[in-house]
């Protein structure tokens, strides 16, 4: 493990600067999608809404996922989702009923002057019919009622509008928090997710960053649920043994529209499933 911690430190440092150091957004997800064409030529830009499970290294993993896939696990929590939309009416609140717009998110609020998820918007819709928002904002309810409402715009490509000079801010926050190294391994997000994409780590394939929200919120067997794309930032961010902020933090917020706009193109494929 030790040579493997060693290897990835010295490979983020040799190729981390060149992509993290572009002038505009455009030219990021250039760079971007240049790189992983570079390291995996078969893969198609579209198959990376289905993660790890596009890589070839992951070929053998690929047929146990399809089986699995047959009838998705994630399947009853989608359906409590709805029923809990329903229930409220929260399409009342979203421009044509819900149905898809998720692939816009995250958004800009000029009222808010902020970032606003969908996670955040299902509860100002909560609060804006009197009643109680959702506390847990990582997994349960949260996660089936926004994996619910993702999945109405399956198949629609991500687009996010970054015109807005506070969103494009909080993209420039979120890229920094992208390419930054902290925890005691002094990983980055990247070091695992761009220069080591496809690799095998403690027995696990590093899946790439590009695509990586497409999915969320996901099932993970790990977890026996669903979880949200903050869940599983907070976990990244321990298993690099650095303190995990908030679900819905600022920092978390911030890359979500980062990792989200370099996902610029690929369809939605709500909820995802991985290991």
């Amino acid at each position: 493990m030790k040579k493997i911690t060693s290897a990835l430190v010295i490979m983020g440092v040799i190729f981390g600067l060149p992509l993290a150091a572009q002038a505009d957004p455009y030219s990021d997800l250039q760079a971007f999608r240049a790189h992983f064409k570079k390291k995996f030529p078969t893969v198609k830009l579209s198959e990376y809404k289905n993660g790890l499970y596009a890589l070839p290294i992951a070929k053998e993993l690929r047929t146990e996922w399809e089986e699995i896939m047959v009838f998705p696990p994630a399947e009853p929590e989608v359906e409590s989702g709805k029923k809990f939309w329903n229930k409220h009416n929260l399409g009342s609140c979203f421009k044509n009923k819900g149905v898809g717009i998720a692939q816009s998110y995250p958004r800009w609020d000029d009222k808010a002057k902020a970032v606003v998820t969908a996670e955040e918007d299902i509860n100002n819709c909560l609060k804006s019919k009197g009643q109680k928002p959702i506390k847990n904002m990582k997994k349960g309810t949260m996660a089936s009622v926004t994996a619910y409402f993702r999945s109405m715009a399956n198949g629609k490509a991500v687009r996010l509008d970054l015109s807005n000079p506070g969103m494009r801010a909080e993209y420039e926050y979120g890229k920094k928090f992208f390419w930054a190294r902290r925890g005691q391994l002094n990983f980055s997000c990247a070091t695992c997710h761009v220069h080591n994409a496809g690799m095998r780590i403690g027995g696990n394939i590093l899946s790439a960053a590009l695509g990586h929200t497409t999915g969320f919120p996901v099932y993970r067997s790990k977890w026996g649920g669903l979880g949200t794309i903050h869940r599983r930032y907070g976990g990244c961010n321990k298993q690099v043994r650095a303190k995990p902020f908030k679900a819905q933090s600022r920092e978390y917020k911030a890359l979500e529209v980062y990792e989200t706009y370099m996902s610029t193109g690929i369809p939605l494929s709500v909820p995802g499933q991985r290991g």
